[in-house]
């Protein structure tokens, strides 16, 4: 059985409302990209055309990790370093970008 992804360390960690609204716009964003590329397929675009589209959506999610991952470090990982908490964040935040890369 796989393990959690999210260890916890920190009890409970909220993207702060301006960060949130950052997320939400790319999200909105990644949204119309994904509702153009059944357009194309409804159109019988290229497969390389909806290849380039797919690689643009993956692109635009990972910039979405990257801003929630630099959320839990500035607000999670660096409190629970703070409370003496180091090694089981390594772990945590390991886990999570074994994720994020596979």
């Amino acid at each position: 059985m796989a393990r959690p992804l999210i260890l916890p360390v920190v009890e409970r960690a909220f993207v702060p409302d301006e960060r949130k609204g950052e997320i939400r716009n790319r999200l909105r964003r990644i949204r119309g990209q994904v509702e153009g590329i059944d357009r194309m397929l409804a159109e019988d675009r290229s497969c390389l055309e909806l290849l380039t589209q797919v690689a643009a959506v993956q692109e635009a999610l990972r910039g979405v990790s990257r801003l929630v991952v630099r959320n839990y470090l500035e607000r999670c990982a660096s409190t629970a370093i703070r409370t003496g908490k180091g090694d089981a964040v390594y772990d945590e935040l390991m886990d999570v970008v074994f994720k994020l890369t596979r």
